[in-house]
């Protein structure tokens, strides 16, 4: 019994605290939505007044607890990141959000360095401080351009992309601050040990994942509710948290990869939709969590490198992301809108405080003074957005002309080299060959050894089966590094000119030479010098005799793993485009915008079909879907409308959302609504309008195609007269659609 009272003594206080916590958060999430102001700034500021330090609001009891809850809630906002990251993404942003991001962080790491560093900071604290200083808050920036209506501008698209980099980088750092708090020196060497060993975990957890899980949650897919989803989505980011911690990473990275990893299968929005409650959730604990942690007297006695510091994140991540936008090749005017909406600090400057503080290599005060500034810069990032266009306007106007012309010509010719040499395809082609089929070589080596080699030992033949099968298991891949062929029209054409023969055989020599240094790596791991010289000559014998089967074996991986890594793309394309292909007609979805003005309107008034020839499938608002609409109903601000209509009627239909102030979607179709061909053989329609068949209300669709006698028509009328042997296209319900069939 007593220990029983035990445990709910200690149980208590974490409950309370807990309560405590997400009371203030909900009321910050109520008053600082009532004020238009960031809920990141709310939390924050409840965390503050929730804190130790103010008598007259209730307080945490036990910090130890909170931060227990707040590093959860760290793996989960990482895990979110990551599955809104996506690898594709970071393909796709190129050069210009790649050089922004870099120039933007360079600059901003040698700023706050050498300002720590003038303000008489220790050298760890200047280090920590200029890596905080450099990251931009994707949170408030993102929610800044919805609240603005300027998401869908394109200096918007050149912002979201350098945050992206900017995420990939700041997990970078976040290592190798590891690496320089512990060994408490600038070691080239182990920096260089320390990016190595992170691409080469990077490269083995992405594409073992991409081959392994998606495939898990395909195959389990009919099995899975929404519940037992969620839960595996958790597992499995747990799970790479554990591995990251294991081989010296923090959580959050690991949190981060699995994200990214489950960014790219079917089930990612469906994942992120279910994850985002747990996410806000922990989310919310963390930024509350940080801000208890600001002691007004630690404020109060640092005012002056708050407002130094403030100052310093506005004016240079503005400045220095502007001139990384110029130098990518963007017009003045974008640049400076890039620049101006990159200027604050945010979530990702809390976990590097964080970092800082779990080491214990940063002084107490660091972290208040970083709070605070994120907070100011939190509530100055609208303005400074709102701000940027007048900003360009005043520079193009006093900027002397000569300037302007050559900033208009640089960008010009930017925008214009387009054209990749054939040596930059082959290098990178060969690089990612060596590179990507090298650390799966080694990595499977190295596992076979720690662990099934141990297994075995002993036993009569346990090394040679160890290493036969390590052999076997590695085959295709050491196939695959030697004697694959890449960029094959780029080759031919490189080989037709004599003087690019001898680099290009030797890099195919250097090819087939590492593959036999791989082969006597794995044997020496099994067995003495001499045996495994033997064991070398005889494998290479084998592996000379059977590279047809090699060949096969690997393309069959490589299949599966191109499988997985594109089907949420394949997915996305087909449920995008249902194809009317007799008609060129097709499914494309738009989103109505806030400020569109057909917003509240009937269909029937809209008269979209007299006008461009077009259906509407289902409008979707909210969580709730409305099938095949009738023309008595509305369409209000922030819906997403699915529309049929060949490309034509939907450029034309796009145009008139564009006048209206409307943005096109890339959304999914609901699964339960489909496109179905039709015979009509049964004499209960025959004679029929499609109005007076009713069926629109037996299959709760829509008759979008008719073809009689060779004869196609696009969105019929409704009084067109069904005739035998009539073949209907119809987008309905499934379910529906099925019975009318049978």
């Amino acid at each position: 019994m007593s220990a029983t009272a035990e445990a709910a003594t200690h149980l208590y206080p974490l409950i309370t605290d807990l309560g405590l916590i997400l009371v203030t958060a909900g009321v910050a999430v109520l008053l600082f939505r009532k004020i238009k102001q960031p809920l990141v700034l709310g939390y924050l500021i409840a965390g503050f007044l929730a804190g130790n330090h103010f008598d007259f609001f209730p307080s945490v009891t036990d910090m130890h607890s909170v931060e227990v809850w707040a590093e959860i809630g760290v793996i989960f906002l990482l895990f979110s990141l990551g599955l809104e990251f996506s690898f594709k993404k970071l393909v796709k942003v190129g050069g210009t959000a790649s050089i922004t991001a870099v120039t933007q962080i360079t600059t901003m790491l040698l700023l706050g360095y050498t300002v720590g560093n003038l303000m008489d900071w220790r050298k760890m604290d200047s280090i920590f401080l200029g890596v905080m200083l450099a990251i931009s808050s994707t949170t408030i920036i993102v929610k800044t351009f919805e609240e603005l209506g300027v998401k869908a501008q394109k200096f918007a698209q050149n912002v979201i992309g350098a945050l992206i980099v900017q995420d990939l980088l700041a997990i970078l750092m976040m290592v190798l601050l590891s690496t320089i708090a512990v060994s408490q020196q600038f070691s080239g060497n182990e920096l260089l040990m320390s990016v190595l060993k992170l691409s080469f975990f990077l490269i083995i957890w992405f594409v073992g994942g991409i081959f392994f899980v998606p495939t898990l949650l395909k195959r389990a897919k009919n099995l899975l509710t929404d519940e037992m989803m969620l839960i595996i989505s958790i597992a499995l980011c747990l799970l790479m948290v554990t591995l990251a911690a294991n081989v010296g990473f923090s959580p959050a990275l690991g949190a981060f990869i699995m994200g990214s990893i489950i960014a790219e299968t079917t089930q990612a929005e469906h994942i992120e939709h279910l994850v985002k409650p747990v996410k806000d959730l922990f989310g919310a604990v963390f930024f509350v969590s940080v801000g208890m942690l600001i002691d007004p007297a630690s404020l109060a006695e640092h005012w002056l490198p708050i407002v130094v510091l403030t100052l310093l994140t506005i004016l240079g991540q503005s400045l220095s992301s502007t001139i990384g936008a110029l130098l990518s090749g963007q017009p003045l005017k974008q640049s400076v809108q890039t620049g101006m909406s990159l200027s604050q600090i945010g979530e990702f400057s809390f976990i590097i405080a964080t970092l800082g503080m779990t080491l214990k290599v940063t002084s107490d005060f660091l972290y208040p003074v970083i709070v605070a500034v994120s907070a100011i810069t939190t509530f100055t990032t609208p303005f400074m957005v709102k701000a940027s266009v007048p900003v360009s306007e005043f520079l193009e106007r006093k900027l002397p002309r000569k300037w302007r012309k050559q900033i208009e010509r640089y960008s010009a010719n930017a925008q214009s080299i387009k054209s990749v040499s054939n040596w930059q395809i082959v290098l990178r082609a060969y690089f990612m060959q060596v590179v990507i089929h090298s650390v799966i070589i080694v990595a499977m080596i190295l596992l076979s050894a720690q662990y099934i080699l141990p297994m075995v030992e002993g036993t009569r033949f346990g090394r040679l089966l160890a290493a036969a099968g390590t052999l076997i298991a590695v085959a295709p891949f050491l196939w695959a590094l030697s004697l694959r062929r890449v960029a094959v029209e780029q080759v031919r054409q490189l080989l037709s000119e004599r003087k690019y023969r001898g680099p290009i055989f030797m890099m195919i020599l250097f090819r087939f030479i590492l593959t036999l240094v791989y082969i006597g790596f794995l044997l020496d791991n099994f067995f003495s010098s001499q045996t495994a010289f033997i064991t070398f000559v005889a494998a290479i014998v084998l592996y000379l005799i059977f590279p047809k089967k090699l060949n096969a074996q690997y393309h069959k991986i490589e299949n599966h793993f191109l499988k997985n890594f594109n089907a949420r793309d394949i997915l996305k394309d087909k449920r995008r485009r249902s194809d009317l292909t007799p008609w060129d007609g097709h499914m494309s979805f738009f989103d109505i915008a806030k400020e569109s003005n057909i917003g509240g309107k009937m269909l029937k008034e809209l008269k979209l079909r007299e006008k461009f020839g077009i259906n509407i499938a289902f409008i979707k608002r909210g969580e709730i879907n409305i099938k095949m609409p009738s023309r008595n109903e509305r369409i209000f601000p922030g819906d997403e409308v699915c529309v049929i209509g060949t490309d034509q009627q939907l450029k034309q239909f796009q145009d008139y959302l564009d006048h209206h102030e409307a943005a096109p979607a890339e959304h999914l179709a609901e699964d339960d609504i489909v496109l179905q061909q039709i015979d009509l053989t049964h004499p209960e329609f025959i004679g029929k309008s499609i109005r007076e068949s009713q069926l629109r209300e037996k299959t709760n669709g829509l008759v979008v195609g008719l073809e009689r006698k060779g004869k196609r028509i696009l969105n019929p009328e409704s009084h067109e007269i069904l005739e035998q042997d009539d073949i209907l296209w119809i987008v309905g319900d499934k379910k529906l659609l099925a019975t009318l069939k049978q």
